[in-house]
C-alpha cells in the first residue's frame, strides 16, 4: 500500500493542469498560425489598418463591400470593416477556446455560430449575405434596416489589397463549384494548389 502526501498529490495536480494549459496554448498557436496563413492567401486581409484608414477605403464603396484587418482593441485579434446602408462600420471577431465568432451583444452571443478559422467565418457570412441579397424583395421585406432601427450587415464583395492573380481567382471559382477537388482530372500539383486555399471567397 502506498501513501501520497498532500504535497505530492498537489504536485501531480499542478503538473496535470500545466500540461493541459500547455496543450491549449499549443493548439491556440497552431490555430492562429493556420488562420494567418489562410488570411495572407485571401488578398482581402489588410493587416494593421486603423479604423479611420478602413473607413477611407470603404467610403465610396457599395453596400456589402468589406475587408478584414487586425483589431486595434487588445482583447480581439481581428475586425471586419464593412460598408452598410448607414456608412462604414466595424465588427470585431472574438477568439475563445479555439473558435472564432462575431462579437455581439450578450443576448445574441450564444446563438452566433463559431468557426475554426476566420476565413471560414467570413465565407459563411458572405454566403448568407449573397443569398439574402438575391432574394426577390417584396413590399414588407424591402426595408434595409430591421424594425428595431439597427442596420443590416451584408458581406458580399471583398476589397483586395492588390489585384488578385488569375490563378487565385480561378481557385476561388473552382472551390465555389465543387468541394471534391481530389476527384477532378487535374495534376496533383494543381490539386495541392486548390486545397491550399479551400475557400470560395
Amino acid at each position: 500500500m502506498t501513501c501520497h502526501s498532500p504535497e505530492s498529490t498537489e504536485t501531480i495536480e499542478n503538473e496535470r493542469r500545466t500540461d493541459t494549459e500547455s496543450r491549449v496554448v499549443d493548439s491556440d498557436e497552431t490555430r492562429i498560425a493556420q488562420t494567418m496563413k489562410d488570411l495572407k492567401n485571401t488578398g482581402w486581409y489588410w493587416g494593421s489598418l486603423t479604423a479611420n484608414e478602413a473607413k477611407e477605403i470603404l467610403q465610396d464603396a457599395s453596400e456589402g463591400t468589406f475587408l478584414l484587418r487586425d483589431s486595434t482593441q487588445r482583447d480581439y485579434l481581428f475586425t471586419i470593416s464593412a460598408m452598410t446602408s448607414a456608412g462604414p462600420t466595424n465588427l470585431r471577431i472574438e477568439y475563445k477556446e479555439g473558435k472564432f465568432k462575431l462579437d455581439s451583444v450578450v443576448l445574441i452571443r450564444p446563438k452566433l455560430k463559431q468557426f475554426d478559422s476566420v476565413v471560414h467565418l467570413v465565407e459563411h457570412y458572405v454566403q448568407m449575405s449573397r443569398t439574402t441579397s438575391k432574394r426577390p424583395s417584396s413590399g414588407a421585406s424591402q426595408s434595409l434596416a430591421p424594425p428595431n432601427g439597427t442596420v443590416q450587415l451584408l458581406l458580399t464583395k471583398p476589397v483586395y489589397t492588390a489585384t488578385p492573380s488569375l490563378q487565385h481567382l480561378s481557385r476561388i471559382a473552382i472551390n465555389n463549384a465543387t468541394r471534391q477537388v481530389q476527384e477532378l482530372p487535374l495534376p496533383n500539383r494543381l490539386k495541392n494548389y486548390l486545397t491550399d486555399y479551400s475557400y470560395n471567397v
